[in-house]
């Protein structure tokens, strides 16, 4: 059963780069497979195909994985700081 968060930023994240992913397999300015293995992580939580791919990923590369999940929790808690600071300044 998937356990969804349903949030159309995520969402418009994770597609844009997926699409900058397909974008870079093509040109060789960006690194496709970089962008593609960010827009499944981003998109986990959406999708189930999403899910099963980083799945895949996960057991094929785990350390890497890991340490993806690890600047993402480490990112969330930075934002909340940088959140709570910004309403400490300016009195929200």
């Amino acid at each position: 059963m998937l356990d969804a968060r349903p949030s159309w930023k995520r969402k418009l994240l994770g597609i844009s780069l997926l699409v900058l992913g397909v974008l870079g397999l093509v040109l060789p300015i960006l690194q496709g497979g970089l962008f593609l293995l960010l827009g499944v992580f981003v998109l986990r939580d959406q999708y189930d195909w999403s899910r099963r791919c980083l799945a895949w990923c996960h057991a094929r590369w785990p350390s890497q994985v890991n340490k993806l999940d690890g600047l993402e929790a480490r990112m969330l808690v930075r934002s909340r700081n940088w959140g709570r600071r910004l309403r400490l300044r300016f009195g929200r």
